[in-house]
Order: structure tokens, then sequence, then C-alpha cells
């Protein structure tokens, strides 16, 4: 995937949602404005800002100024919430490199936060006359993020986790930003704005959302199924999440062929593992002899097939195909 290729479709589109986010994390105190700088400069893909422009060409937008504000608030609070899962996480390294949180403290993580996030906030209520409209969407995802962080800290304790939890934890944790990035964009394209409107003007929006959580899914299954093979790219070992007591899609798959004893006695491995660092290694090997990665392989296919199909109610254009192809790249990405 090109994305060099996708910023050039993106035009003005990206460049004006650089500018914003340039301009909203600026600061006159050097400390907060050079740590801003670093994050911007470090900051990855901008996947989810990247599809929420995408999703508003895809539904006849122009990818004007309401389009690039939505855009920028999307980026500003999922990196707010990075420098707070840092914390949480004890996460001393991001794409390779050092979090806030290591090179200045949890404190600072966590303000430097709250600041991104009262930027995104001011960014949101900039939009105008729909502010109203976004709140809602962005309140929402807010929530959700909370509540997954919450439910995965509950389960790490507990050994427990079902796919059920797990669907709900990668929901919250992940795809309600894709959904958020994505239904924003189609609404700041004109599409499905109030309660009277023709419902084929409600479908683009149902369509971004559906495409959205469906990707969002995939990418974290993508991400958890990375985490039992390792990763260069991603900057950390095989097992990260087994040593954080995270029970993923790979091992649930595994666990799927085996005796409910050996079941768990594998899940009580997982809650000793912190006294226990060996296991991490026997359940890597579990997982590898029961064909876990197998299994979440399937799952992440299924979620990318039901990506793309969401986007069906849409024209075909250029904005279109990329988004089928980021789709695709989902599932075989190693960064």
């Amino acid at each position: 995937m090109d994305l060099n290729s996708i910023r050039t479709l993106l035009g003005a589109s990206w460049t004006g949602t650089e500018a914003l986010l340039k301009e909203a994390v600026n600061s006159d105190v050097p400390l907060l404005r050079e740590t801003n700088h670093s994050l911007l400069q470090h900051g990855g893909k901008m996947m989810r800002p990247m599809l929420s422009l995408l999703v508003a060409k895809a539904c006849g937008g122009n990818g004007g100024e309401e389009s690039q504000r939505v855009a920028a608030a999307v980026e500003l609070l999922h990196n707010a919430t990075l420098l707070h899962d840092d914390v949480a996480d004890e996460g001393t390294s991001r794409r390779g490199i050092p979090t806030v949180s290591a090179t200045l403290g949890n404190a600072a993580s966590v303000l430097v936060g709250d600041f991104w996030l009262s930027r995104a906030v001011s960014m949101v209520l900039s939009v105008g006359e729909r502010r109203d409209t976004y709140i809602d969407v962005f309140a929402k995802t807010l929530s959700d993020l909370a509540e997954g962080e919450i439910l995965q800290l509950q389960k790490a304790g507990t050994g427990d986790t079902s796919q059920d939890d797990y669907m709900r934890i990668i929901y919250c944790k992940t795809a309600s930003l894709f959904e958020a990035a994505c239904a924003a964009g189609a609404m700041s394209a004109g599409t499905g704005l109030s309660e009277d409107s023709a419902a084929s003007s409600l479908e683009p929006i149902g369509a971004a959302k559906e495409y959205g959580t469906a990707l969002g899914l995939a990418f974290q299954v993508r991400d958890d199924i990375l985490d039992y093979v390792g990763s260069d790219h991603l900057g950390k070992p095989a097992g990260s999440d087994l040593r954080e007591q995270k029970i993923t899609l790979p091992l649930l798959g595994a666990l799927l062929r085996v005796e409910r004893d050996q079941e768990r006695m594998v899940r009580q491995m997982v809650c000793d593992i912190h006294s226990h660092p060996d296991y991490c290694s026997r359940i890597l090997e579990f997982v590898e002899r029961y064909d876990g990665i197998a299994y979440a392989t399937e799952r992440l296919s299924e979620l990318v097939e039901k990506a793309c199909r969401a986007l069906d109610p849409l024209p075909d254009s250029p904005a279109k195909t990329v988004l089928l192809d980021l789709a695709r790249y989902t599932a075989a990405r190693d960064v």
C-alpha cells in the first residue's frame, strides 16, 4: 500500500488536515511544544484521518474545511488515547520510539494526553452548525474507549476472556474510533444529517459506519496475530500481549481445539505469567500447535470481506477503490 499515492489523491484535503493538526497542538510552553512536535513527527501512518477524508470523498464530498477539521479531530483524539494507554499499559515504546511516559514520566503523559483531548474537542466545536452531530459521535467513542480499557483490565486479572468479551474489547478500544472516523467523514460530505432525511441519504453513513467497524476489528485482529509471530516494524517481540495477561483471538482459537481441563490450565498460566515468565514461550508453542493463528487469520479474512461489502452502496470512485485496497492491505500488513 503506497500511502504517498493516497496523500496525493487527497491533495489539498490532506495538506489542510496536516496544517490544522500542527496549529492545534502548538503551544508557547517549550516542553509541550517540543513533545507535541515529536509526536507528530513520529505519528505513524495517520490512517484514521486518512480514512475519514477518503470516506468523505467516496460519499461525494469535496474534502473541504469541514472534512479536514473532522479528520484532524480524529487524529487528535487517537493520540490522546495513546498517551493515556501508555500509562495504563506501562508502555515504554511505540513504533520503536520511547513513549512520553518512558521519557518524561506518567504524569507528563497524562497531561499531554489531556492537552490533545482538549484540542480534539475544540476542533469538533469549530465545525459550525453541524457540531452537535459530531459531538454525539465522538462522545460515544470516548465512552467506548474507556469501557474497553476497563473490561480488558478486568479480564487480565481473571483469565476468563471469552470470544464475545474479546470482540467487545477490540470494538471499544480500536474499531469504535475507526467507525467514528468513517461516520464523521460521511457526515462531512453532507449526507444524512437530519431526522427527516430521505433513506437514500442515510445509506452512505450506514455504509461508512459498517465499513469502519469491520475494518477496525480486522486491524486489531491483525495486530493480535502479529503479536504471536513477532514484528520488528511494530517494535515489540512476540508475546507482548501475553505478558500483559491479554487473551486474544489466536489463543482463543487454539483453546477451542482442546479439552476443558487443558483450557483451564492454559488460562491459569496466563494469570500466573508475571511470576512465571517462561509460560509465555509455552503458550506461544501451544497456539502454534493448535492452529490458533490460522483460526484468527480466517476470522480476519471474514472481517475484511465484510468491510469491502459494506461499501457496495457507494458509487465507484478513486476514493472507494482506495478504501477497498486499504481493507485488503489490513489482512497482509506487518506494520
